[in-house]
């Protein structure tokens, strides 16, 4: 069962086993993984977690998290003892995983792999994770070299450019050239929602050169930031094609009845759960 999205966006709405996920159809149309990020509702959390949270580290009961991981995995046709997860802390590293990093932080935030942002592999059969609760998730696939990636953008991970970074590690290890690389950028904050302060402004514009046409002023000492446009760009000035990315333009704090947001919900929520595998 498919349910077609605004003109506005790229992406789709699945619905398995009762849990609505989005994906992306350039990605989707290879037939060649298995991908997805999930919303909020269908879960067994209670409070500010319902109902769907997939995140351990958000206060959360951990028997929850773990219930509603295996209802994510088992609507995706993934294993969730194979998880691989990364502790994310807003930062820029990139790593790449294989079979003996499997199940790292399936069951525990404290066994997933230390200060990670975003994954790479290419195994098959080995599913990435990566959570989110307003930040930018990035899903990155070489058809060419069979490699797939996740990589977290929140604001300081896309002034690093994590989606350049990742890129050029998929190029480093597995020989990737980002035009044959397919994009999906997907449910996030929006420019409607992300206010900025001068700090932020300030090392938006040390990272882009373009940077007014990613912020509208809104008042003084307060500025509005397109994540969206900033993470698209990123991936252009990499090489990537710009009709082999997908971009949701869903933002989660505008509907947070269907997303966590942290923004929205005052830093009390629960997380979403990007996932993509190679079959």
């Amino acid at each position: 069962m498919k349910e077609k999205l605004a003109n506005m966006s790229s992406f789709i709405a699945v619905v398995r086993n009762r849990l609505k996920i989005y994906i992306s159809p350039v990605i989707e149309s290879t037939g060649l993984v298995i991908h997805g990020f999930t919303t909020r509702g269908g879960g067994t959390s209670a409070g500010p977690y319902s109902s769907l949270n997939t995140a351990f580290n958000v206060g959360d009961e951990h028997d929850c998290v773990r219930k509603n991981r295996i209802l994510i995995c088992r609507a995706l046709g993934l294993e969730a003892d194979k998880i691989v997860a990364g502790k994310q802390v807003h930062g820029d590293r990139v790593q790449v995983v294989d079979n003996q990093d499997q199940g790292r932080g399936a069951w525990a935030f404290e066994d997933a792999l230390p200060d990670v942002d975003a994954l790479v592999t290419d195994v098959p059969g080995l599913p990435l994770s990566s959570y989110y609760a307003d930040c930018v998730p990035i899903f990155l696939f070489d058809p060419a070299h069979r490699v797939v990636a996740l990589a977290h953008a929140g604001w300081r991970g896309t002034v690093a450019r994590i989606g350049l970074k990742t890129l050029q590690k998929m190029s480093a290890i597995f020989r990737t050239d980002p035009k044959d690389c397919l994009a999906g950028i997907g449910p996030s904050i929006g420019p409607c929602c992300y206010e900025i302060n001068q700090e932020v402004l300030d090392q938006i514009k040390c990272s882009f050169s373009y940077w007014t046409d990613l912020v509208v002023p809104v008042y003084p000492g307060k500025w509005l930031l397109d994540l969206w446009q900033a993470n698209y760009r990123t991936l252009v000035d990499a090489g990537l094609l710009e009709n082999k990315i997908d971009k949701a333009s869903i933002c989660t704090s505008c509907r947070n009845n269907l997303f966590f947001s942290y923004r929205a919900q005052g830093g009390t929520t629960g997380r979403m759960a990007s996932l993509i595998m190679l079959k």
